[in-house]
């Protein structure tokens, strides 16, 4: 399990854009950056979509008032389901990283 302080696992989150589909290395994506990352079991879950989500959607804008540079929701679901929740739930400020096979979630325990 991972400890504060410690570096997170070198490991490959996926983002479906508009662009299509990246692949997201977390060491590069989150080197020398303020970032809050948050998981959830499920998109579409009820209690992800009704209690987890939608106070970081809704609270985005004072995060990013506090020097957060990105706010990112991972699930092990793949980036297809992760993108069509995100647009369902009006999260255009957040990053939906697909973590499809769990490695990052099993590596950091």
């Amino acid at each position: 399990m991972i400890q504060q302080g410690q570096s997170l696992p070198a490991s490959t989150l996926s983002e479906l854009t508009s662009d299509g589909m990246v692949n997201h290395e977390v060491e590069t994506l989150f080197k020398d950056k303020k970032v809050v990352i948050f998981a959830v079991p499920g998109a579409f879950t009820p209690t992800c979509s009704e209690a987890h989500l939608p106070g970081f959607i809704v609270l985005a804008d004072k995060l990013k008032e506090k020097g957060v540079d990105l706010i990112c929701c991972v699930s092990v679901n793949d980036a297809f389901v992760m993108k069509a929740w995100g647009d369902s739930q009006n999260a255009s400020e957040l990053m939906m990283l697909a973590d499809g096979d769990g490695a990052f979630t099993k590596a950091i325990g």
